[in-house]
This record gives C-alpha cells, sequence and structure tokens, in this order.
C-alpha cells in the first residue's frame, strides 16, 4: 500500500486514465501551468502538453459547454470547477444540456463528461465559498453524483467515473485535499453505487458521505468510550446510491440517523430518511434524525464557521437522545 494525500490520488486516477486513453483531456481554470488550484493537477501539462491540459479564462458557462460538445463527438473531458460554487454559472450546460443530451437524443449521444472540483466549506471562505451542492445535482436525473472522503475512494472513483458515459458530477471535499491515506499501489476501480461500511457496529447506524464521514468517525470514538457500538455507512456515491447497504445496516441497529454537510430543507439526508422509512420502517426503534449544517449562510468569522457545520459533539448528542 503506497500512502498518499487525496489530491495525489485523483492525480494519478486522471494520469493512468489519460496515459491509456488519448480522447480524455483535461480543462480548467489553472489546470495547466499554475498545476491546478488545489494542485490536484500538478505534473500534468508537463506530462500531457496543452491540448490536453488546458487552461481557460475565468468563463465556466463556457468551457463546460465546449466540454459537453467534445462529449458529443468522442472525446471524453474532464472538467475542473475550480470550487463547485463557481458552477452555479455554468449550471444550464450541466442540467439542460449535459444530463438530458442523452435521453434527448434518443440514445444518439453518450454523454462521456464528468465534471469535477472543490465542494463544500474549506475554512474562513465565506457564504459564497462554502456551499456543499450534492443534493442540488442529485435532484436531476441522468446525473451520476459521486463524493469520496478518503484517498482511497477518490482514486477508484475517479477512474470509475472517467469511464463511464454518462455525466458524473464529482465532489471533492475542499479540506480533504491534503488527508492521507493507504492506496493499493496495483490499478484498481471502484463502481459508482456501491457504499461500504466504514465503521461496523451494532446500536445505531450512521449514513453519511464526503467530509461529513470525518465527524461520524470521530462520534463513533467518542460514544464507543460509553459502550455505545456505532456502525457508519459511507455512501460515496448520491446517484446512484447503494440502497440496500443502508436498509441491511438499519436492519441490524435498529436506528440511523444521517450526516451531512449541507443544509437541512431538502438536503440529501431528506431523501434516505424518506427511502429508509418506506422500506425498513417495521426495523426502527426510533424515527431517523438528521445533523446537518445550520439552515444558514456559511459566516466567515472561524468560531461561526465551526458553530455552523455539522461536528462531532453534535452527532455524538443526537444518538444520545435517540437511545434513551
Amino acid at each position: 500500500m503506497a500512502v498518499l494525500t487525496y489530491r495525489e490520488a485523483l492525480n494519478r486516477a486522471m494520469v493512468e486514465e489519460m496515459e491509456k486513453d488519448p480522447m480524455i483531456y483535461l480543462m480548467g481554470e489553472e489546470v495547466g501551468h499554475y498545476q491546478g488550484a488545489y494542485k490536484v493537477s500538478q505534473g500534468m501539462l508537463d506530462k500531457f502538453g496543452e491540448e490536453r491540459v488546458i487552461d481557460t479564462p475565468i468563463s465556466e458557462n463556457g468551457f463546460a459547454g465546449i466540454g459537453v460538445g467534445s462529449a458529443m463527438v468522442g472525446l471524453r473531458p474532464i472538467i475542473e470547477f475550480m470550487t463547485w460554487n463557481f458552477s452555479l454559472v455554468a449550471i444550464d450546460q450541466i442540467i439542460n444540456s449535459a444530463a438530458k443530451m442523452n435521453y434527448m437524443s434518443g440514445g444518439q449521444f453518450p454523454m462521456p463528461i464528468v465534471f469535477r472540483g472543490a465542494g463544500g466549506a474549506g475554512g474562513r471562505l465565506g457564504a459564497q465559498h462554502s456551499q456543499a451542492f450534492e443534493s442540488w445535482y442529485a435532484h436531476c436525473p441522468g446525473l451520476k453524483v459521486v463524493c469520496p472522503a478518503t484517498p482511497k475512494d477518490a482514486y477508484g472513483l475517479l477512474k470509475s467515473s472517467i469511464r463511464d458515459n454518462n455525466p458524473t458530477i464529482f465532489i471533492e471535499s475542499e479540506v480533504l485535499y491534503g488527508s492521507k491515506g493507504e492506496v493499493p499501489e496495483q490499478e484498481y476501480t471502484i463502481p459508482l453505487g456501491l457504499g461500504e461500511i466504514k465503521r461496523k457496529g451494532t446500536d445505531i447506524t450512521i449514513v453519511t458521505w464526503s467530509r461529513a464521514l470525518s465527524f461520524a468517525e470521530e462520534a463513533a470514538i467518542i460514544l464507543e468510550k460509553e459502550g455505545i457500538s456505532v456502525e457508519i455507512v459511507d455512501l460515496r456515491s448520491l446517484r446512484p446510491l447503494d440502497e440496500n447497504l443502508i436498509y441491511e445496516s438499519v436492519k441490524k441497529t435498529n436506528r440511523a440517523i444521517v450526516v451531512e454537510e449541507g443544509w437541512p430543507v431538502a438536503g440529501f439526508g431528506a431523501q434516505i430518511s424518506h427511502l429508509i422509512q418506506k422500506n425498513v420502517f417495521s426495523y426502527l426503534d426510533h424515527p431517523v434524525e438528521r445533523v446537518t449544517q445550520m439552515d444558514v449562510p456559511m459566516s466567515y468569522a472561524a468560531n461561526l464557521e465551526r458553530m455552523s457545520l455539522p461536528n462531532a459533539n453534535r452527532v455524538a448528542d443526537t444518538i444520545r437522545e435517540m437511545l434513551r
């Protein structure tokens, strides 16, 4: 096992796929000469040249549209948004073009495109740069939505996303880029729609994804000292969704809580809560609970940012209440 940072795992996945397939290219702001806004594309310009690692102006709608058009004629673009907050400028290209082209063309135009970049809150970046948009994109049929939490998952899921013939929303947590983890040296992929039990337990199931996995793991450690056994389900992708993994865990623990970085209203956790209570209601000993970001724009102040985000103590307190 090699120990890689999250950004290094993403870089390795893209490099390996681009070496195999000359139809793959990377486009976005600062991906080339600056080596990537978060250094994910470091070294790729030197390796593949300016025709395959393409720097763009600040023009998300434009280069997202170029990506969609090029995918229609046989290329396999990776479109990087410096942050998913900027994807809002290109949302027409993503929602009205990429997501619907294969359907509206009767299958004549597959859409092998990956939109990727940093999502969620960083550190004191303010309300316009600290938003978790996965529930927005998961709402739209035609898109796949992937949210890896570890370097191992980031590598395997990005390779699968690049090889997929459907448009994929690949959201990388901004604060995870420097996190480290073991990544097998041998090439592998992780199928989209396959979640993973990150921690086994018997008393309650935490369903989570991306950065929120860290809050869940910290809460599990706290509660373990109190004799509470927590099982953690990392979804890894929201579309497709590994529903059976959730149900089997809830059948075992009889309680479920969803932890997510996004806002509570219309968050993806509401969909998960609905599915659990629809399909395994008879196994529940308590209503499904949720821990989310507070229902406010993110503050710039560090102390208010911490208060706004979900955290291990909020998760642990909610679980204690559920087990009373």
